[in-house]
C-alpha cells in the first residue's frame, strides 16, 4: 500500500509523536494551520468516512476521548481548538485515510 500515513504508523516514515495506542496515532501536522495542528490518525487504513465497518465505529468511539487528552497535554483543552474531518476530495481530503485535524492555540475565525 502506498498511504503516506500508513507509512507512518508502520514506522517507515518518521513523525513527530505526540500520542500513541492501539488503535491511534497523534503526530504534528507538518504544514501546521495554528500554533497547535495535530493529526489523529486511526491506526487501519480506511480511506473515508462511508467505507467504515461496524468494527472501526466502535473503535473509533474513543477517538474524542484521545482528542481531549492531547489537547490538554498541549494547553488548548480549556481556550477551545477545532476539530475537523475531511471525507473526499471536494471536501479537502488529500491523504486517503481517515485522519482528524485537532487545530487550536489561537482564536479561530468561523467557518460556518
Amino acid at each position: 500500500m502506498d498511504c503516506v500515513f500508513c507509512k507512518i504508523i508502520s514506522g517507515e516514515i518518521p513523525a513527530d509523536k505526540v500520542y500513541e495506542d492501539e488503535d491511534f496515532l497523534v503526530i504534528r501536522d507538518i504544514k501546521p494551520v495554528a500554533p497547535v495542528h495535530l493529526l489523529v490518525l486511526y491506526k487501519r487504513h480506511v480511506g473515508k468516512i462511508h467505507e467504515l465497518s461496524m468494527e472501526d465505529r466502535e473503535r473509533l468511539s474513543r477517538v474524542f476521548e484521545v482528542i481531549a487528552a492531547v489537547a490538554e497535554k498541549e494547553g488548548i483543552k480549556e481556550s477551545g481548538y477545532r476539530v475537523v474531518v475531511n471525507s473526499g476530495p471536494d471536501a479537502g481530503q488529500e491523504i486517503d485515510h481517515i485522519h482528524f485535524h485537532v487545530i487550536g492555540g489561537r482564536k479561530l475565525g468561523k467557518i460556518a
